[in-house]
């Protein structure tokens, strides 16, 4: 379906902010003020955007998210907030709506000053040519390493009445949100209060976001934030409309977290890391994590190499209290690891066949219990590290 929601309109242009002269600064408007919650990184350096926005996020309502790519304004001091409400002003100003209404996000390197004359120059220009259709355009212009722009859009409905749910996002690495670089932007038409709209876009944030990685790195700017301007007939207020909503809202945010791993930098495969058999939830995610960020894991997967020492390894070195000799580990149905021991060549020839394939899943079942988890992740690629190298030049 098309990627529009009724009463949002969005559009981006270039600033000049990135080296390339692409687009790098976004707006999403909403014709009428948006019941807003928001998720932001739990990284205990935070830059500007987010000091501003999750300050303002708390009076639940919201208008305008103005972003830009290019400049991360982290790291920045006292002129990176002072950057961060000038550019809320002065979309404010363009947009004719209260600043407090604004909400920004930044994405880009970390330390460099955010050009604000630039933004402030073209800001009319960008007010002006809004439009239904623009969310694709805003996917666009947060791009950074990013290959493609990612986005996703639902419609739900009950009885005779429809609401939709719009998305974008970007990142591709510094990608493990504990909530990466990462930004994702949600637009529903549907009605709701603070608390209802908050817990919602926590409990989906924890089924997909925060079930991914690409490089263990968490970034300063992580942001998402959901709007809903209540212009349908719908509201979360009614029980089935909030049941119909949350469904929809996972799948959405699944969806994107699964894009951005696909994305990751120099990526070639994705890799289901699931953990069976665990004494708790906690201790099944704390050695799917240590699995999915092992470096040496990550290697082999990229090569192809169905290296199951590796992955006894990372479990072993992840905390969690284990018994070596009751651990099985499956490429998809083939079982490499049986109590803690190789399956043999024939075993290992069948696994460098699934690991052929673009995704597959690596199952680890410890024997300590009954919880699971699963993480989301990719191989590292030479070209992570060639990415990386000159990220800055």
């Amino acid at each position: 379906m098309k990627l529009q929601v009724p009463g949002f309109k969005a559009g981006a242009v270039a600033a000049g902010l990135k080296k390339d002269g692409s687009k790098d600064l976004c707006i999403i408007f909403s014709e009428v003020p948006a019941c807003a919650a928001g998720v932001f990184t739990t990284n205990q350096v935070q830059a500007a955007p987010v000091l501003l926005s999750k300050e303002r996020i708390k009076s639940g309502r919201c208008q305008a998210v103005v972003a830009n790519s290019g400049s991360a304004n982290a790291c920045t001091g006292k002129q990176g907030i002072e950057d961060a409400e000038a550019v809320a002003r002065v979309a404010a100003e363009a947009l004719g709506i209260p600043e407090e209404l604004v909400q920004v996000a930044s994405t880009g390197v970390i330390g460099r000053p955010l050009n604000v004359s630039a933004i402030k120059a073209v800001m009319p220009k960008l007010a002006d040519q809004l439009s239904p259709t623009g969310l694709y355009d805003v996917a666009q212009a947060i791009m950074t390493t990013d290959t493609v722009p990612k986005t996703v859009s639902k419609q739900g409905s009950i009885g005779d009445k429809t609401f939709t749910v719009a998305a974008v996002a970007k990142g591709a690495g510094m990608i493990q949100p504990n909530m990466a670089t990462m930004l994702c932007f949600v637009c529903t038409d549907i009605g709701a209060n603070l608390d209802l709209l908050g817990q919602a876009l926590n409990d989906a944030v924890a089924t997909s976001f925060n079930t991914i990685t690409v490089d263990g790195d968490t970034s300063t700017n992580d942001t998402v934030l959901l709007l809903a301007n209540g212009l349908s007939s719908l509201s979360l207020d009614e029980a089935a409309c909030a049941t119909a909503f949350q469904k929809i809202l996972n799948e959405i945010l699944f969806t994107l977290a699964l894009q951005i791993v696909r994305d990751g930098e120099g990526a070639t495969k994705l890799a289901d890391i699931r953990v069976t058999g665990a004494s708790s939830k906690a201790d099944a995610a704390r050695v799917a994590y240590t699995v999915a960020n092992s470096l040496l894991v990550k290697t082999a997967l990229f090569g192809e190499d169905a290296n199951w020492g590796r992955i006894m390894a990372a479990v072993g070195r992840s905390g969690v209290p284990i018994t070596q000799g009751r651990i099985d580990i499956c490429f998809d149905n083939v079982y490499m690891v049986k109590n803690g021991q190789g399956c043999g060549e024939d075993a290992e020839a069948a696994a460098t066949g699934v690991l052929k394939a673009d995704r597959f899943t690596i199952t680890i079942d410890l024997k300590m219990g009954n919880k699971a988890a699963t993480v989301h992740t990719c191989d590292l690629s030479t070209d992570y590290v060639r990415i990386n190298a000159d990220y800055r030049s």
